[in-house]
């Protein structure tokens, strides 16, 4: 009955006359509601149609190998992974620990040791509050960094409203911590060091190995959110002496609304849940398993296995053909962050002398971020930047540049095309610009009020 009705539905979807190959400028199966022949209107906002997408570090589209391996768990095998009574359940639990093997294997872990969750904002609230709060009687003390993503700083603040401490580790121009001060930071009743494998809006990667063999000396649990490093730069939870990892799937060119943690069996780390409910995945994290999505981060953690290499030498080339094209063109262009340790699929870039908001409202034919997608509402300067003592007005004109497994040559042409044309715009209206190049040095300038 059901896939009567399935196909009955297929047979009345009206066939488009709009066909395009998918790219991340992006598949469509039918024209959106907010489409007309002159082009597309959302948000008040008018373009003459779907932008290019590069905005990698916010989600990912899934892969159309992916979407294959979830749809038999939507309409076939739909069974409820915990029903251990029939064929449905089975199966679907078989997928489930299948897709388990998967993850475990991307990062050098036993599948015993991943436990599933709605994605790596849950996996980072278990990881801290659910450490410390098992801890509590003897461990007060947390250390992360100014730079971690926002669910991690809520986290320890959220603690710290508990009378627990948290050491903010600052970080250098080049978004690195000091591993000395790290050092330095420990204390007896230290119960956990949570550093970010990569960083979501300027894409450094940490010194991890080394932050590990630092925390083994001392004997402190180390977590580390790698949502920004899965199946972009290799992972070894056991060379890098991770006791936690908190992984996501969309970012991976998987599913929303699942992903992954990682827990050390081996000395064994242990947590307190934070939801109550049926016990699921070993009672940590309580609730019915999505096995469609499940399925669909396996997948996508198995692809990356074999993929990932091609994929960072194919992004490497796209990044220098934007910098460079980018450079070429304008001047006064500074890369936020090391370049030297950073995931080459993300480039934040600064633009002098330009109004950053102006700069991405210009923008509209190019689907960028000016920071993380989960604080990018706010008006104010990316917090990442300002840790890295970035000058206010440079932090204001931050463009974050995602590239992916999907991106083309031709977008990225595209978007030097369109980033250099607005910028040039927006310098010939800027007064600062102007005086800059008659060679007057604006920092010396004393503003008057009036």
């Amino acid at each position: 009955m059901a896939s009567k009705l399935l196909r009955q539905t297929l047979t009345k979807t009206k066939p488009t006359n709009v066909i395009r190959r998918f790219s991340t400028a992006a598949a469509i199966a039918s024209p959106s509601e907010y489409e007309d022949p002159t082009g597309i209107t959302m948000k008040g906002v008018k373009i003459a149609g779907r932008p290019l997408y590069l905005d990698m570090q916010a989600t990912s589209p899934v892969d159309p190998r992916v979407l294959d391996s979830m749809l038999p768990y939507y309409l076939s095998r739909y069974g409820n992974p915990h029903s251990r009574t029939h064929l449905y359940g089975w199966e679907s639990e078989t997928a489930v620990e299948t897709a388990r093997a998967q993850v475990a294997t991307l990062i050098g872990a036993s599948p015993k040791e991943i436990i599933f969750t709605s994605g790596a904002t849950e996996s980072n609230n278990i990881s801290i509050k659910g450490v410390m709060h098992f801890y509590k009687d003897k461990k007060r003390h947390v250390i992360t960094t100014q730079t971690e993503h926002k669910c991690v700083l809520d986290s320890c603040r959220h603690l710290q409203q508990e009378g627990f401490e948290v050491t903010y580790l600052p970080v250098g121009s080049d978004g690195l911590i000091d591993l000395d001060r790290l050092r330095k930071e420990i204390r007896p009743d230290t119960g956990l060091v949570s550093v970010m494998t990569v960083n979501n809006e300027i894409g450094v990667v940490q010194p991890i190995e080394e932050i590990g063999k630092i925390c083994k000396e001392f004997n402190v649990p180390f977590h580390t959110d790698a949502a920004q490093a899965l199946a972009k730069i290799k992972i070894d939870v056991d060379k890098w002496n991770v006791s936690l990892m908190s992984l996501s799937g969309h970012k991976i060119y998987g599913p929303k609304g699942v992903g992954a943690l990682y827990m050390r069996r081996r000395p064994r780390i242990r947590v307190e849940p934070q939801m109550n409910g049926g016990g699921q995945e070993r009672g940590i994290r309580s609730g019915t398993v999505p096995t469609p999505l499940v399925v669909g981060m396996g997948a996508a953690c198995e692809l990356a296995l074999k993929e990932m290499e091609y994929d960072e030498k194919r992004i490497k080339r796209l990044q220098e053909r934007l910098l460079n094209g980018i450079r070429e063109k304008i001047d006064g262009v500074v890369v936020n962050g090391s370049m030297d340790r950073r995931y080459v699929g993300n480039l934040n870039l600064s633009f002098a002398y330009v109004e950053g908001e102006s700069l991405l409202m210009g923008l509209k034919e190019v689907a960028v971020s000016s920071g993380s997608a989960c604080t990018s509402a706010s008006l104010e300067p990316s917090y990442v930047l300002r840790a890295l003592g970035v000058d206010e007005d440079m932090a204001h004109t931050s463009i974050r540049f995602g590239i992916g497994r999907f991106t083309t040559e031709e977008e990225i042409d595209r978007a030097v095309e369109l980033t250099v044309k607005q910028v040039e715009k927006l310098r010939e209206m800027s007064p600062l610009y102007e005086m800059v190049k008659e060679g007057i040095d604006i920092k010396q300038i004393h503003w008057a009020q009036h």
